[in-house]
């Protein structure tokens, strides 16, 4: 089940914060003793991003229930899921929060990796295409010629680009991308680098605010509505090897995402603790969707998607990508 968590009020002072996080939360002070609760491995290091999404890890840690689990889990700042990939091939990383485009375009590459918990979903006004406030570009389909800054090419950003491109009978040849990081986004507009920036919150709410800039679409609507964006990954080799840690990994993560999407105030809590997101913006910033289940059916839409807009070659049937996780302990 999902509750969506929405507000709308604006925030101040948001802007380059939350990239630049730091990692703070962990209860590497709990130290589990060797094989608690039996399991096989009972200090792991899990990559995350300090963003949103990466909430229910540090909830996990804050609230203790890894540490009931019998595991210390030690967070690792990550820059994304694709960077992180060698480090979790490598083992030098147990587990790491993934994009699902990321994820499912390294499946089809051939890599071992299987999908373990959720993490976050799309909700609206949380993936927007912003432009000046001065902007001559009113819709999606002035967006022909012009350039679009995104995070990363060939990922989530372009994909949902490019579903509102099709709306307004474009594709992505019509435009040119840009990579811009987030907090540099603002910046590129205001000197014409890029025409426009498909932004994520903070930014959206940080830049409607100080630069009164202003939404051109939604990217979470129409065929990205209620999209998947990201969730926990391991390597099928890791999973084998550690069933019961994996096993106990899930069940914590299952907890904090059951409280996060039940109550707003968990995310308000947790974000001041690996952001430098402050409390007061924390309360106004529109958040993320987040599902407490990892299901095939809601995935498939991403692998789906992938093979129509020909990110991928190749149909790639999630249930073989995804590791449920166990009954509740």
């Amino acid at each position: 089940m999902t509750r969506k968590l929405r507000c709308s009020a604006v925030a101040l002072g948001v802007a380059v914060a939350l990239v630049l996080a730091g990692c703070s939360g962990s209860d590497s002070s709990t130290t589990a003793s060797t094989g608690a609760n039996g399991l096989e491995k009972t200090t792991i290091k899990v990559g995350a991003i300090p963003i949103p999404d990466s909430v229910s890890l540090y909830i996990a840690v804050n609230k203790g229930y890894f540490k009931q689990e019998g595991l210390t889990v030690e967070p690792v700042v990550i820059t994304g899921g694709a960077a992180a990939m060698p480090q979790l091939l490598s083992g030098a990383l147990d587990a790491t929060l993934q994009n699902y485009v990321s994820g499912l375009v390294a499946v089809s590459k051939g890599q071992k990796i299987k999908l373990v918990a959720e993490a976050s979903q799309g909700a609206p006004n949380t993936f927007n295409i912003m432009v000046p406030k001065d902007s001559p570009i009113k819709t999606v389909a002035d967006l022909k010629g012009k350039t679009v800054a995104v995070n990363t090419l060939g990922n989530i950003a372009t994909l949902a680009v490019e579903t509102q491109l099709k709306v307004a009978g474009l594709t992505k040849d019509d435009v040119k991308y840009k990579e811009v990081p987030f907090p540099e986004m603002g910046n590129a507009l205001n000197t014409g680098l890029a025409d426009a920036a498909w932004m994520v919150e903070p930014f959206i709410t940080s830049t409607q605010s100080t630069l009164g800039f202003r939404k051109l679409a939604d990217t979470m609507t129409g065929q990205t509505e209620n999209f998947p964006i990201s969730g926990w990954s391991v390597t099928e080799e890791w999973a084998q090897k550690y069933p019961k840690t994996l096993a106990a990994f899930q069940r914590a993560v299952a907890k904090a995402l059951k409280d996060v999407s039940t109550d707003r105030k968990e995310l308000e809590t947790a974000l001041p603790t690996y952001t430098k997101i402050d409390a007061k913006t924390a309360s106004v910033i529109t958040p993320l969707s987040y599902p407490t289940e990892l299901t095939a059916n809601r995935l498939q839409k991403v692998a789906d998607l992938l093979l129509e807009y020909k990110y991928i070659t190749s149909p790639i049937d999630v249930k073989s990508v995804i590791i449920p996780a166990p009954a509740a302990g």
